[in-house]
């Protein structure tokens, strides 16, 4: 029975890690859609940033 224990144990600890990982990789692929997102709508976006700036 400590078997047991000690391989669910061993699943757990195994998860944190997998999470961080989860997370790391959502963070990357976001930046990545970002930047993309920029290098397509960057002169748009300046144009945008630029009529409001003159604005003020």
């Amino acid at each position: 029975m400590s078997f047991l224990h000690a391989i669910i144990a061993s699943f757990r600890r195994d998860e944190e890690g997998q999470g961080l990982a989860e997370y790391a990789l959502i963070l990357a692929l976001i930046a990545i859609v970002a930047i993309i997102a920029l290098i397509f709508l960057g002169t748009q976006v300046s144009t945008i940033l630029s009529k409001v700036g003159s604005s003020i």
